[in-house]
């Protein structure tokens, strides 16, 4: 499976766990001139931000999946979505959802609050 069939699976399985947990889905590859947004999803009165990042195999610890630069970059393309969508009425958040292919399956880890502007 190549990065980025792996990357779009993996997106999709995370939009699958949220649709579980009564989100919907309300964007997704959301791109600026700053980066992208791989999922936003709502559930009442909350908007989650979310970064996925898919991998074959664990290399690195979870504290090193979204660094520094990334999370400015998602907060700036986060902020004009809000800006864009007029949505300043809602709770805003930014989770990583790191998902990890086990054979046929996915073993996924959801951090919600995983970093703040």
């Amino acid at each position: 499976m190549k990065n980025k069939q792996l990357g779009n699976s993996g997106e999709k399985a995370i939009q699958k766990f949220l649709e579980k947990n009564k989100f919907k889905i309300i964007a997704s590859n959301y791109k600026s001139k700053w980066g992208e947004i791989d999922i936003i999803a709502q559930k009442k009165d909350l908007i989650s931000f979310i970064e996925v990042k898919t991998r074959k195999t664990a290399y690195f610890p979870i504290s090193q999946v979204v660094n520094y630069t990334k999370q400015q970059k998602i907060i700036k393309t986060a902020k004009m979505y809000i800006q864009r969508h007029n949505i300043y009425n809602k709770i805003c958040r930014f989770d990583v959802a790191t998902v990890l292919l086990s054979g046929n399956s996915f073993d996924i880890e959801y951090i919600e609050n995983a970093f703040q502007e």
